[in-house]
């Protein structure tokens, strides 16, 4: 149900290993929403979703109050899709919400590989992607639905992991950032998600467990990561395709680290 696609996303995630999640938990958190995958899969009664992506969270709170008016507007782009549009949309910034939500679905839908990424000045610079219609599969009416039952903040995660208390569910998927083979954007995440964040992460989750909240961290598969994180619970291997290649046949397998605590 994820309407939009986000580089290091967990749909992979829900598809194999979705019997790592916990089944029984009060309220649900999650400070690294990004595109939201666990959250739809879990529909949880109730929950809190965070990012530090301002924009990303004003698209979220904009399909929670109207998502047909948001369908809407994505028609439009639908039905003029083309490389003119695309790169006249890309440059220009709606004045209303709808439109700001809109043009985020359809750049996500029709970019390079749905990579977010803006430069210095924070203007979205990925180029077109080979897709030739915005492709809207999506229910943006069920997704709406869900989101009612979420408190949507756009803030840094250690503010939100510090409301997680006893039976809370927190899932946590910080931006991946040593340096290893198996990561082709270690520069880009490290500008967003320093060393130092994983440190005051670890710090943040450990509070949070002797509050009493269930963890499940997904991370790097990297040694100094397995030491910052590791006594929080049992540490486990999960494979993935990587999501970031030119095609599909150059995309190759990775893992990464999931730590459940006990």
């Amino acid at each position: 149900m994820p309407f939009l696609k986000w580089p290091g996303g967990k749909r992979w995630f829900v598809e194999k290993h979705a019997s790592i999640l916990p089944t029984t938990f009060r309220r649900y958190i999650e400070p690294f929403l990004g595109g939201g995958a666990i959250f739809f899969y879990l529909q949880p009664e109730s929950a809190i979703l965070s990012d530090s992506n301002v924009d990303l969270m004003e698209v979220y709170r904009t399909v929670r109050r109207n998502p047909s008016r948001v369908d809407q507007l994505l028609r439009h782009h639908h039905d003029l899709h083309s490389k003119s549009h695309y790169y006249r949309v890309r440059g220009t910034i709606p004045a209303g919400s709808y439109g700001r939500a809109a043009r985020f679905i359809y750049l996500n839908r029709t970019c390079w590989n749905g990579l977010y990424r803006v430069n210095r000045n924070g203007f979205f610079n990925v180029p077109m992607g080979t897709r030739h219609t915005v492709n809207r599969d999506h229910d943006l009416v069920r997704a709406s639905e869900l989101l009612r039952r979420a408190r949507l903040r756009a803030t840094d995660f250690e503010a939100v992991i510090d409301r997680a208390e006893e039976h809370d569910l927190l899932f946590v998927d910080p931006p991946y950032t040593v340096n290893h083979t198996n990561n082709g954007f270690i520069k880009y995440n490290e500008r967003l998600f320093s060393w130092d964040d994983q440190l005051r992460l670890k710090e943040s989750l450990v509070r949070a467990k002797a509050r009493g909240a269930q963890i499940v961290l997904t991370n790097s598969l990297h040694p100094t990561v397995h030491q910052v994180f590791g006594e929080l619970g049992k540490a486990m291997t999960v494979r993935r395709q990587s999501s970031i290649a030119a095609d599909s046949e150059s995309r190759k397998h990775c893992s990464e680290m999931v730590i459940v605590s006990e």
